[in-house]
């Protein structure tokens, strides 16, 4: 029997209702949180946003074409509920879509290990982080590069440990409670 691909399996999840409304409910539950301010400061300079988590739970959940879906989504309709003043950049959309894409690539379907955690992060904070989001703020801010760098490489490193104790966590209850609550229809 040959294996279905990643990512028309993860498509495929957009047919059952429940994956439609679970995602959806994951991202305003990320745009709530968002707009309330929700965040948690380890310094005044360095805090993790725990959205993050729901991104990464549809991710885990409906794969990775799903989690691009959610990422370009959240990232689009935040801009859209934001009132602060900021423009639109597509750059940072660029960086939700790829997060949505690492998280369905190292979580799905439903096996967040620790070790799939941390590579799931690490991928996030290097490449999204570190590399994708340095360049959208240099582009944005005219900064150079290597007078940028240094800080969100320190700051990312700080957030590692952190948001991986936090995401292994929160993706294990999500799929306990997920499984416990539709165990009574079979998942493909």
């Amino acid at each position: 029997m040959k294996k279905q691909n990643i990512f028309v399996r993860s498509l495929r999840e957009l047919r059952n209702p429940r994956a439609l409304v679970v995602t959806a409910m994951l991202i305003a539950l990320n745009l709530a949180m968002d707009m309330a301010g929700i965040r948690f400061y380890i310094t005044p300079e360095v805090r993790v946003s725990p959205g993050f988590l729901c991104n990464a739970s549809v991710g885990m959940l409906y794969g990775p074409t799903v989690g691009m879906m959610t990422g370009f989504l959240t990232d689009v309709l935040g801009f859209l509920f934001d009132n602060s003043g900021m423009g639109y950049f597509p750059g940072y959309t660029i960086t939700a879509i790829v997060g949505g894409l690492i998280y369905g690539l190292w979580l799905y379907p439903g096996k967040p290990t620790r070790l799939r955690v941390l590579g799931a992060k690490a991928c996030i904070n290097l490449f999204c982080n570190i590399v994708l989001n340095t360049i959208w703020s240099s582009m944005l801010y005219g900064s150079a590069i290597s007078a940028i760098l240094p800080a969100r490489i320190v700051k990312n490193l700080i957030l590692l440990p952190i948001e991986v104790v936090a995401l292994y966590l929160v993706a294990n209850i999500v799929l306990t409670q997920f499984r416990r609550v539709f165990s009574h229809s079979v998942r493909s």
